[in-house]
């Protein structure tokens, strides 16, 4: 049987046996974390197998928003960026420049601000009334008669007085301009789906599809994508229902028990108490949370179904400028404690031992602080 294996993770020196069967954009010198996702590549084959397959190229800018690769410019590039010109040229994708802040489609505007990470909004992240209060100071209804109001449902003038109020209000809390800058940037709409819907929002879009998978249910994300909407949507609101429950109670965990440093890493263990098939998700969230320390990788811990455990780690963007690789050092660790390992430069995983977990520590901080020379 003919086949071709697609994956844009990191390969270390081992694994870079090419054979024709083999695309992975690593190989190519292609930065698989920030340039193009697993999706992407998917497109790619299928586009220069059948020209007609370019209209799904919105499929492949939800993969890369998925996997976060806007946050490094606070816009798509490399390979992506020409994906999303194919996007436009096919009339599938429009390109906006808009406030980054998850849920513009469909979330009432207090809560986007109240759950941004990226930035963090000083006084605001995390504190729904403080951000209910700041609307009414600006003067901006958050309500229209009983329903909450979106940020598409602002008109241009109040989007504008928002974004300029919270630009001033980063700046003086003592945060520099490339910090506020990042609430500005490049947001990426679906334009044949329905406005106001999760599937509008390429960000919220990528949501909708990982609350199927992580739960088991990766059939009704497939048929999404296929096309299938009604009953199927239905099922998927209900299974993000659940998931975004999972986040809160497992952020609100972490809060409670605590986050540990070891040495130049950060890590909590939450045991059985979070799905591994989340941990990484959790684990991106606290990365920018108030509960963190800034500036340091943090590392969460879960046990999976088998007694395994599994670890995702998570390090700040700037860490990648002074040479973080935690694919490498997840893989390097987890491989001498009979594990395994692997993933980006800023987010990687590992499954080893039950038990094994100090010993992971212990050297995995040693690992992180040779490729930063500390």
């Amino acid at each position: 049987m003919d086949y071709i294996i697609t994956d844009h993770h990191t390969l270390d020196l081992e694994e870079k046996i090419q054979t024709w069967r083999d695309f992975n954009p690593h190989l190519y010198g292609i930065d698989g974390g920030r340039e193009i996702s697993g999706a992407g590549l998917v497109y790619v084959i299928a586009s220069k197998l059948n020209e007609k397959n370019k209209d799904m190229a919105e499929l492949a800018i939800v993969g890369a928003c998925g996997d976060l690769q806007d946050v490094f410019s606070c816009r798509l590039e490399g390979w992506n960026r020409e994906i999303v010109e194919e996007g436009t040229v096919e009339n599938k994708i429009e390109v906006k420049k808009d406030v980054r802040l998850f849920g513009r489609q469909t979330k009432p505007i207090h809560k986007i601000l109240q759950y941004a990470d990226d930035p963090i909004l000083p006084s605001l992240s995390g504190n729904e009334k403080a951000c209910l209060s700041f609307l009414d100071e600006l003067g901006i209804a958050s309500k229209e008669g009983e329903r909450w109001r979106r940020w598409i449902d602002l008109n241009e003038w109040e989007r504008k007085r928002i974004i300029s109020a919270l630009i001033t209000h980063i700046l003086s809390k003592g945060f520099g301009h490339s910090y506020a800058s990042r609430l500005i940037g490049e947001v990426y709409e679906l334009i044949n789906e329905k406005e106001g819907t999760e599937l509008r929002d390429a960000k919220e879009y990528a949501t909708l599809l990982n609350s199927t998978a992580r739960y088991g249910h990766a059939d009704v994300g497939l048929n999404i994508c296929m096309g299938k909407r009604g009953e199927t949507i239905e099922r998927a609101k209900k299974l993000l229902r659940n998931h975004r429950k999972n986040l809160v109670e497992g952020l609100r965990l972490v809060k409670e028990e605590g986050i540990r440093e070891h040495g130049f890493i950060q890590y909590f263990h939450a045991g059985e108490e979070i799905r591994d098939t989340i941990i990484g998700i959790v684990t991106g969230m606290l990365l920018h949370s108030n509960y963190a320390k800034q500036g340091m990788p943090i590392i969460g811990f879960a046990e999976k179904d088998n007694g395994e455990i599994k670890a995702s780690a998570r390090a700040p963007s700037l860490l990648r400028q002074r040479g973080i690789d935690l694919s490498k050092a997840m893989q390097r660790v987890a491989s001498r404690l009979g594990g395994t390992g692997g993933g980006h430069e800023v987010a990687a995983g590992a499954t080893i031992p039950k038990g094994k977990e100090e010993e992971f520590l212990c050297m995995l901080e040693k690992e992180i602080r040779n490729q930063l020379t500390l």
